[in-house]
């Protein structure tokens, strides 16, 4: 569609919702601009340029012709025009967008169209009328040591980074070597610059000065270790508070005969990171092991399913795969976040837990719980980080779908790829507080049945999210530690779909005063469920409080392994000891419902408990009740027992089959009431994850005790199976075969297969067609490796009949046998699929 004339002589400050308008009509989109400006609100936004996340035909085109050229906005627009650069500490320059006249090029990160102090474009830079006068001190060469076996990558730990360029972690000294013209003297003065934004200041950090041989400062200096010929080693410490992001770096030196300043050059531009391995730093890590988990450590287990029935998958994280480290910066571009505030963790892993999600800012990854994802990707079907950042930062749209386990190992990505240890943690039966109660309330008429226009609390059968390991001075002391961050939009943080990060230590001792969003996890992980009944004048009673209902268990990855970790005993003390029972009230009595616990009841001789065999997909299941009369008298007990299947989220289908029975227990019987179940009775009804709620409620006829109970239990699905055929060595081809055999008897229809590995395969879509009812078929699938150790190779299935199916394999990579890796795409595409004939065919 074409755009009006008014869209051309917008001010570039508010162009970008003209352009993503008028782009999206005339891509058949109807949505209008987004109003939200983020949470910076002026401050505008660009997408970066280099290095493109995968490889471009055309050359990069030169710096200095692109400072050079007038944009479209100020050649149209009056206002943009006569700007001259004063822009503040905002962030980039805004972007178009894909319809926008920069084309596939993206702008850089950095706000290269802005012109630095003292920058030049000539091929030098010296005082006065720019002319090289005898005797001066010019800089003919610099090696910043940058490559993945130099000592700087090495004693940085940044060697794994598919990276030309210097990557470093902050309040770490690095080495670099200066060339000159003539040799240096003790008269000379040379000072190494580091400039990020589009208006660099002394003063915000965004610009930094560092005399060789004088004291710098907050820890900024520079060492001469060798003076040899025309060549200078340096020893620079970096500060432990520093910005974090991609610094250009020049060098300026000046002596009798005059001045000289070095053009800035992308291939000497740097990277800065956070950095657990410095104390100074106050994401540092006294842990070794946990570093390298935790910071290193490529891929990683996500948790899944109910408490009894645990899933797991593996996830490729992909913090070091060529593209992510600029997709996690241009995440903090996008977003308007200002520089001066990117060297504060704090505030760093908050704006990630807003921006992984697209709410209010178009953030990452678009959440869909609705079962329906035909105009993008089943959230099941992920297996890992990469491809998801990397297509953000291509097409700077937000990806289609995501889940609260993809949330969490894309936070997991980018926090790990900016230098803090992170992991992803998963609490089976997470609450959603939505009244801030504290408590998750269940409210049943006079005859125990839901009333489910009043039931907006939920308990989700899981729910994933990550800690990140920081000092926090910006909250008394003791909470330093784990924190929690949230990326999954749940419920708004001062306004916005963000939520942390949250001290593990305050959510352990229920305080929730303690900022951010204690109180929300708080009731996540430790809240119990009350259940209400309605009564004969319209008023409700407490009529059972469930204790152990909430939070029962909160696994992690375990360190250098793939065992679980539980951690429950970090978020919470032992359930129904006296500090856990203090922390759950001290809790809400800042919730809206203080006196919850004032008005309870308990009479209760009878207990019941739940069972559910382990069931497969596509198989029969049965379900049972067992009632035991712990009292010394008889009690007959009304049982009604309801079964629907649930979406993970704790939002549930109808009912579609139940069952009543009146059971007669003596003193200290049990007696057991099953329910089974067929396959042609649940097929009909499934949703995603394969999950079934029991709704349990009963009534002593004899006491009155009332019984409730909500077990939930999932149907297991089946593995794909990785065989390698051959060795893996560096930058040579070799084979894996995948086995998958369908245990449903009806075919599966438009079956994609994900494959992808860090330092072995780029993110790739093979689309395989149909697979018939319990058929088994086989693909071969080559790649080339690229990074020598120990490599995970991780596939996953998805089709509309059958998700959540997903196989894995270790890979132990040989180095090539000249040494080194190959930076290439490895073998894949992380935007485009192909149709993969199947190998072979097998029956059931």
């Amino acid at each position: 569609m074409e755009r009006p004339p008014w869209a051309a002589i917008m001010c570039r400050y508010c162009h970008y919702s003209c352009q993503l308008f008028w782009t999206r009509k005339g891509e058949g989109m109807t949505d209008g601009p987004r109003s939200d400006v983020g949470r910076w609100g002026g401050n505008p936004w660009q997408p970066p340029t280099t290095p493109s996340p995968e490889p471009e035909p055309e050359p990069e085109p030169d710096r200095g012709s692109r400072r050079g050229g007038r944009s479209f906005w100020a050649r149209c627009c009056a206002c943009c025009s006569c700007r001259n650069g004063t822009d503040g500490d905002g962030g980039p320059e805004p972007y178009g967008g894909r319809g926008s006249h920069s084309g596939s090029r993206r702008p850089d990160s950095r706000g290269s169209g802005s012109r630095r102090p003292g920058s030049r474009t000539g091929d030098v830079n010296a005082a006065g009328d720019g002319t090289i006068r005898e005797g001066m001190l010019v800089v003919t060469g610099v090696d910043l040591l940058s490559a993945r076996s130099d000592q700087n990558r090495r004693e940085h730990h940044t060697d794994e980074f598919e990276y030309d360029e210097l990557i470093i972690r902050r309040g770490q000294p690095f080495h670099v070597v200066l060339h000159f013209s003539r040799p240096y003297e003790s008269s000379d003065h040379v000072a190494l610059e580091l400039l990020i934004g589009n208006n660099p200041e002394v003063g915000k950090g965004t610009h930094v000065i560092i005399p060789v041989g004088k004291g710098g400062s907050g820890g900024w200096k520079a060492q001469v270790t060798k003076a040899s010929g025309q060549n200078l080693n340096l020893r620079v410490h970096t500060s432990p508070n520093a910005i974090i992001g991609k610094f250009q770096f020049t060098i300026r030196t000046r002596c009798e005969a005059g001045e000289f300043q070095l053009p800035f050059d992308p291939s000497n531009e740097i990277y800065i990171l956070f950095n657990p391995w410095c104390p100074e730093d106050i994401v540092y890590v006294d842990h070794e092991d946990w570093r390298q988990e935790y910071v290193l450590n490529e891929s990683g287990r996500i948790y899944y399913g109910t408490e009894a029935q645990i899933g797991e998958r593996t996830w490729n994280y992909g913090q070091f795969d060529h593209g992510v480290l600029d997709a996690c910066l241009y995440i903090l571009d996008r977003r308007g976040m200002p520089y001066g505030g990117r060297g504060d963790p704090v505030s760093v892993s908050r704006v990630i837990s807003a921006m992984v999600n697209s709410l209010d800012d178009n953030g990452v990854l678009i959440g869909n719980w609705s079962g329906d994802y035909s105009r993008g990707t089943n959230p099941s079907a992920w297996v890992g980080s990469v491809e998801i950042l990397l297509s953000y930062l291509r097409t700077g749209y937000s990806v289609p779908y995501g889940q609260c386990w993809v949330f969490a190992g894309v936070t997991t990505t980018v926090l790990r790829c900016l230098g803090l240890a992170t992991r992803t943690v998963t609490n089976f039966n997470s609450a959603h507080d939505t009244d801030t109660s504290l408590t998750m309330d269940i409210y049943f008429d006079e005859n125990m049945k839901p009333l489910e226009h009043l039931n907006h609390d939920s308990v989700w059968n899981f729910h994933v999210w990550n800690d990140c390991w920081m000092k926090r001075p910006d909250l008394p002391s003791g909470f330093d530690g784990w924190q929690v961050v949230d990326a999954t939009p749940q419920e708004t943080s001062s306004g916005i779909f963000c939520c942390g990060p949250c001290s593990v230590e305050s959510i352990k001792n229920g305080l929730v005063y303690m900022k951010y969003d204690t109180p929300f996890i708080f009731a996540e992980v430790n809240s119990d469920k009350v259940y209400w009944q309605r009564q004969d004048d319209g008023s409700f009673k407490i009529v059972y409080v469930e204790e152990k209902a909430i939070g029962t268990l909160i696994i992690t990855k375990a360190i250098g392994s793939n065992m679980r970790d539980d951690v429950t005993h970090v978020y919470k003390h032992p359930e129904g000891s006296e500090a856990e029972r203090k922390a759950v009230e001290t809790a809400a009595t800042h919730g809206s419902k203080p006196n919850v616990y004032s008005s309870r009841d308990s009479a209760e001789d009878v207990a019941m408990q739940v069972e559910a065999q382990d069931a497969v997909m596509g198989q029969d299941l049965a379900v049972s009740v067992v009632l035991t009369n712990r009292g010394g008298s008889p009690r007959t007990v009304k049982l009604h027992l309801y079964l629907s299947v649930t979406f993970y989220t704790g939002v549930t289908g109808p009912v579609f089959k139940e069952s009543k029975k009146e059971v007669v227990l003596a003193p200290g019987a049990s007696d057991r009431v099953s329910m089974p179940v067929a396959y042609k009775e649940y097929r009909p009804h499934l949703v995603d994850q394969g999950s079934m709620l029991l709704n349990v409620s009963g009534h002593v006829k004899e006491s009155g005790q009332v019984l409730a109970k909500q077990h939930t239990f999932r149907l297991r699905t089946p593995d794909l199976s990785l065989t390698l055929l051959g060795a893996a060595v560096v930058g040579q081809e070799c084979e894996v075969q995948i086995v998958f055999r369908n245990p449903l008897p009806v075919t599966l229809t438009n079956v994609v297969f994900r494959l992808e590995g860090s330092g072995l395969q780029r993110p790739k879509i093979l689309n395989v067609g149909d697979i018939g009812g319990n058929e088994t078929v086989t693909l071969h699938q080559k790649f080339v490796p690229v990074r020598p150790g120990p490599r995970q190779l991780i596939a996953s299935l998805d089709s509309p009949q059958l998700s959540q199916v997903h196989g894995v394999i270790q890979v132990d990579v040989a180095p090539a046998p000249g040494g080194g890796g190959v930076f290439a795409d490895a073998g894949g595409d992380s935007h485009s699929g192909e149709t993969i004939p199947m190998a072979s065919r097998g029956g059931a």
